[in-house]
């Protein structure tokens, strides 16, 4: 799994990306790039697969049935991955996940172009669900 890692690690780097998080011991690193609205995205070797997940914001906890709908449609418009809730339903994330064994540069940074994408076409939206 080390090499694995070791790999991804590379690709982050290639991407252009400085990695401002380490925790080798279980294969994660963190990713900030402001300028494509990427903030805390964890980037996670398990097993045999990478997870990509980063925080977006806190939902209201008044919101209705209709934001979570909402939510649903905005995932079809995602390239790669989507939009999900986080175990207690209240922390909205991007999610997405690869298979480590054939995976390749361009692989990667589509997932990473998405989740910014994503947030550019839908971000003013989002906000408007956000915790107050």
């Amino acid at each position: 799994m080390a090499e694995q890692f070791e790999k991804v690690k590379n690709y982050i780097l290639e991407l252009g990306h400085s990695i401002d998080q380490e925790i080798a011991a279980e294969e994660i690193i963190i990713i900030n790039d402001e300028e494509q609205g990427i903030r805390n995205l964890v980037i996670d070797c398990e097993e045999d697969v990478l997870v990509l997940e980063q925080p977006i914001m806190e939902i209201d906890d008044s919101a209705s049935t209709e934001v979570y709908k909402r939510l649903l449609q905005m995932n079809r418009s995602l390239v790669y991955g989507a939009f999900v809730l986080h175990d207690e339903g209240k922390l909205l994330l991007y999610r997405n996940t690869l298979a480590l064994e054939n995976l390749d540069l361009n692989e990667l940074e589509s997932t990473i172009n998405a989740l910014s994408l994503g947030l550019a076409e839908n971000g003013e939206e989002l906000l408007s669900y956000a915790a107050k």
